[in-house]
């Protein structure tokens, strides 16, 4: 049995090991040039002289095996890592002439099992960021109303639980709501729907699908999961020790000619036994 591809936006595309710089509609928001990240003791780059552009409103889906370099590249945009050569610019600036605070705030990051602070209430974790920037304790309430309804939490049940009252899929909600609290154009997302159980996971994918078409953020998400990547993603990017081996729109992806695609293309198949 083979995984149907579901339709998808489509989105220029450059083929070849680095994704376009630019396209004709939207302009790059991030941008990696000639990056190389390094750490002491080991031999190899975790990044090596890899450049990428993601354009405006775009879903970048960083797909790769474990120790690829996918969430270093994360880090690497929010300036929790700053690169050992090359640059990193966002909105036009370079990470490194960023304040790292205001940066961060001005970046939303989900990550499994959400990160939730458990002595906050839902309301308190998703106003987190507004109040941290000094908003009105009015327009933050509303904000918070309005991203739990978004997420599909109704306020008047989940905005005094605590993060232990909920479900996985509640507390990966609350994640998602908390990331948009200040309104931020960049959404990262390291492997957010990881952690869950198969059917919970299928549920928040799509509602995320149809969530991130509406909001016109530009998010770059990581994945490790072929299915995912195909169901999010505008573009796929797939890396390998740490360069860029692929990069093509979801329907393109697959007729790439690379034997890490292929590798990735055979987990698609069925289970020998299951039925078709």
């Amino acid at each position: 049995m083979h995984y149907d591809m579901p339709p998808m936006r489509p989105v220029n595309r450059t083929p070849g090991n680095e994704a376009p710089i630019s396209s004709a509609i939207d302009d790059p928001i991030i941008e990696f040039q000639q990056v190389t990240y390094s750490v002491k003791g080991r031999t190899a780059p975790l990044i090596s002289q890899l450049s990428l552009a993601v354009n405006s409103r775009e879903t970048l889906v960083l797909l790769g095996r474990s120790g690829s370099g996918k969430t270093t590249l994360l880090r690497l945009i929010n300036r929790m890592l700053v690169p050992s050569s090359g640059e990193v610019v966002v909105e036009g600036k370079s990470t490194v002439n960023w304040d790292a605070i205001r940066l961060r705030r001005h970046i939303g990051y989900v990550i499994q099992e959400a990160g939730l602070f458990p002595h906050f209430t839902v309301a308190e974790n998703v106003g987190l960021v507004p109040k941290l920037e000094k908003w009105d304790p009015a327009r933050i309430e509303k904000r918070t109303d309005e991203l739990l309804k978004i997420v599909g939490l109704d306020p008047k049940e989940f905005a005094s639980r605590r993060p232990a009252q909920l479900s996985g899929g509640q507390r990966q909600r609350v994640g998602v709501a908390r990331a948009l609290g200040a309104d931020p154009s960049i959404l990262l997302m390291d492997e957010p729907f990881g952690a869950l159980d198969p059917v919970t996971r299928s549920e928040l994918q799509r509602e995320f699908s149809a969530l991130a078409q509406r909001l016109g953020k530009t998010i770059v998400f990581v994945t490790h999961d072929l299915r995912e990547a195909l169901l999010l993603a505008s573009r796929i990017v797939l890396l390998q020790n740490g360069r860029i081996v692929a990069s093509a729109e979801p329907q393109e992806f697959l007729r790439i000619d690379h034997p890490e695609v292929k590798a990735f293309s055979a987990t698609l198949h069925g289970v020998p036994g299951a039925p078709a």
